[in-house]
């Protein structure tokens, strides 16, 4: 396993760190229903969860 002789300097793991990065969420509009929602994601609109414009669950409640 390797091991390093010296220790980094802080400046050069803060190089390699520069990279990581958070991305802002990408956000869509489901067509049937106007709603604003994160992509890829079911979402509840008027208590029904729906994915891609389907409505997957009727009467669907979320668990607080």
């Amino acid at each position: 396993m390797a091991h390093p002789k010296r220790r980094h300097s802080s400046t050069r793991r803060d190089k390699r760190r520069t990279h990581y990065k958070a991305t802002p969420v990408t956000l869509a509009t489901d067509a049937s229903t106007g709603e604003v929602h994160e992509r890829h994601h079911a979402h509840v609109f008027e208590g029904n969860l729906f994915y891609r414009g389907k409505m997957i669950v009727e009467g669907y409640k979320t668990v607080s």
